[in-house]
């Protein structure tokens, strides 16, 4: 079966009004809809990613270089991934409708992965 990323963005500073008790409640959700998805034989990983930190790594010519970021134009952040298993784009969709990040996120980039 094709396997699909579910790329998530979020707004960090969208969470910063939670409660402690409420943030740990976001997190159960996202756990409880992968055990699902893992249940269903439809998760085949995920990942949150940290908010501060990473690398932009580019190529220019010759030369590599190596500077802090991603930052982009807008608040959105690259929050984490799951891989999912899908018959197509369609079913991808639908169980990506499903997943918590439609409430609490930005927005859900999805992509087919290459199996080559």
């Amino acid at each position: 079966m094709p396997k699909f990323m579910l790329i998530l963005y979020d707004n960090p500073g969208d969470f910063s009004d939670l409660s402690p008790d409420q943030m740990q409640k976001v997190i159960e959700e996202y756990g409880a809809w992968a055990k699902e998805m893992a249940r269903k034989g439809l998760l085949a990983g995920g990942h949150k990613l940290k908010h501060e930190g990473g690398k932009v790594i580019r190529r220019d010519g010759k030369n590599t270089r190596i500077i802090d970021g991603p930052y982009s134009e807008s608040k959105e952040v690259l929050a984490g991934i799951f891989i999912i298993e899908a018959r197509n784009y369609a079913q991808a969709a639908e169980v990506a409708e499903t997943c918590p990040h439609m409430k609490y996120g930005a927005k859900i980039d999805l992509r087919e992965i290459d199996a080559v």
